[in-house]
């Protein structure tokens, strides 16, 4: 069974540098981390992306598995993210399609094939971004350094303010950078010879765009990111990106997992259509899971949990 990095020790880890309380099984023909989680309601256990199996035996079992861990833990429900997209085939009755959580689709970047090629496969526009976003003084770095941190933290209050959207806090983000598998990459702006001063432009040495990336066996994962608005003539994202593209074939990495996009078929009027336009540029396929899915337990219970969510919901709206 190939796990996700959501549904291993790894992830385990940071769920408990998080203070979080976790459950990691594995069993013959599956493996899960579930989380458990707190509501005014009761408990339930949550399973980003899990959990992981290759049959419906399989599934089964570790349905099984998760039903008595809930008992124990006085949870009413289990909120699951299978991979295999045709899992409402074979679905318990007691499973309710909930919203989705984890993105549902995503695209992915084969990087089996030499660097020419990939560069090949780019949109003429981001293959042309890609060869000029030196010389239009834009550097990358990586680091590890959690007062790093606080750049992304500052890009993201910034573009998630003006569009009214949660952020993680920054100790979430500093427990994402002390894992193992977690590097923050940089872009920083440095104003070339020949480009006179402009207002208009970043200041020296100024950081205009982050990212956290997660390596996971054969897997990058493109995580946490941000990049400031005010400077959409300097190709940032993409210098981000194609650097974190390479860095990962120079490992080794075979798959780059862009993280999230609209579904097939979504109008321009998608909140995220223009970014999932965006990473098809770089060429790839898309992958789709089943979405995110209740298993309930105690159904008096979850009614009034749901219940709670629609009157917070409006109440957030007045």
């Amino acid at each position: 069974m190939n796990a996700v990095l959501m549904q291993t020790s790894e992830w385990q880890a940071l769920q408990n540098d998080l203070k979080e309380t976790s459950f990691l099984e594995v069993g013959p023909d599956f493996q899960y981390l579930a989380i458990l989680k707190h509501t005014p309601v009761g408990n339930y256990l949550y399973l980003p992306y899990g959990p992981v199996y290759e049959t419906k035996a399989g599934f089964n079992n570790a349905l099984k598995s998760l039903e008595k861990l809930a008992k124990e833990q006085n949870a009413i429900f289990i909120r699951i993210e299978p991979q295999d997209e045709n899992f409402s085939e074979y679905a318990p009755k007691n499973a309710k399609k909930s919203k989705d959580l984890d993105p549902k689709d995503t695209w992915v970047l084969d990087l089996t094939t030499e660097k020419d090629q990939i560069v090949s496969n780019f949109s003429q526009g981001t293959r042309t971004r890609y060869n000029n976003y030196a010389k239009k003084g834009l550097s990358v770095e990586t680091t590890k350094d959690p007062a790093a941190i606080s750049e992304l933290v500052r890009l993201q209050n910034k573009l998630f303010t003006s569009k009214n959207l949660n952020m993680f806090s920054k100790e979430y983000f500093e427990a994402e950078l002390s894992q193992p598998f977690a590097t923050l990459y940089l872009v920083k702006y440095n104003r070339p010879q020949d480009v006179e001063e402009d207002p208009s432009l970043p200041k020296e040495n100024e950081v205009i765009a982050a990212s956290l990336f997660f390596d996971y066996e054969d897997t990058r994962y493109y995580m946490q990111s941000a990049a400031n608005t005010d400077y959409k003539k300097l190709p940032a994202t993409v210098a981000l990106l194609t650097k974190a593209i390479f860095d990962a074939k120079e490992k080794g990495i075979k798959k780059f997992d862009f993280w999230g996009i609209a579904p097939e078929g979504a109008p321009e009027s998608h909140p995220w259509y223009g970014f999932t336009e965006f990473k098809k540029s770089f060429g790839g396929y898309p992958v789709h899971y089943a979405g995110t899915y209740d298993l309930v337990i105690n159904s008096s219970k979850y009614h009034l949990y749901i219940l709670t969510r629609k009157i917070n919901r409006i109440r957030r709206k007045i």
